[in-house]
């Protein structure tokens, strides 16, 4: 849950803050009030990965023994490819955004090649990485019964729509911790049931 509510935190804050096109930087840089916004973004980013790998451990205890080795290696590889890249953008943009304090007042010659960078790794690579995890949970979840049957078909449409649809509006990026956090309910709810059960004289009894 942490993890859904840093990225999508940050991604709304460089959706506010950043221009649409990556190439037009001279009007971001002349307004440092969204440099701010895009400096808090970046300071997220390294705790929402790092809430990210602790997801993955959590969904595979979840899944224990049930867990089918070809799709948890795809599962465990997008996953760690997604943070890579996740870091990677967040890394490009903040040197793009230190070679700019270097120059200030002449934004005109701060190339925008690292931003451009970060926002084609970040919004293109990571979040196509974001659909292959997002498919290969879903389908370990269904297969083994370990998620509901509905949250696993609505990660396959969240991941139909990033791979797809990613470049029709930037904000369908916010799909994608929207459904982890879901899940991340959904184990929590379980994981209280299983406790109270446990906990129950009767079962112990018997």
């Amino acid at each position: 849950m942490l993890f859904a509510v840093l990225l999508a935190t940050a991604l709304v804050l460089i959706r506010l803050a950043a221009p649409a096109d990556p190439s037009d930087v001279a009007p971001f840089l002349a307004e440092p009030a969204k440099r701010r916004l895009v400096i808090l973004a970046l300071n997220l980013v390294p705790f929402s990965g790092i809430a990210f790998l602790w997801f993955i451990g959590v969904v595979r205890d979840r899944i224990g023994q049930r867990e089918d080795q070809f799709f948890a290696t795809v599962f465990l590889g997008s996953g760690l490819l997604f943070v890579a890249m996740l870091f990677m953008a967040s890394a490009v943009t903040a040197g793009f955004l230190a070679d700019a304090a270097l120059r200030p007042g002449v934004p005109q010659q701060v190339s925008g090649v690292g931003r451009r960078i970060g926002a084609v790794v970040l919004h293109t690579y990571a979040m196509r990485m974001a659909a292959v995890f997002t498919i290969s949970t879903a389908t370990i979840g269904i297969r083994t019964g370990a998620i509901p049957r509905w949250l696993g078909f609505l990660g396959y449409a969240i991941a139909l729509i990033l791979l797809v649809a990613i470049g029709a509006t930037p904000w369908v990026e916010l799909l994608f911790p929207l459904w982890v956090l879901l899940l991340s309910l959904d184990t929590l709810i379980e994981n209280f049931r299983s406790s109270r059960v446990g906990s129950d004289p009767a079962n112990r009894a018997a």
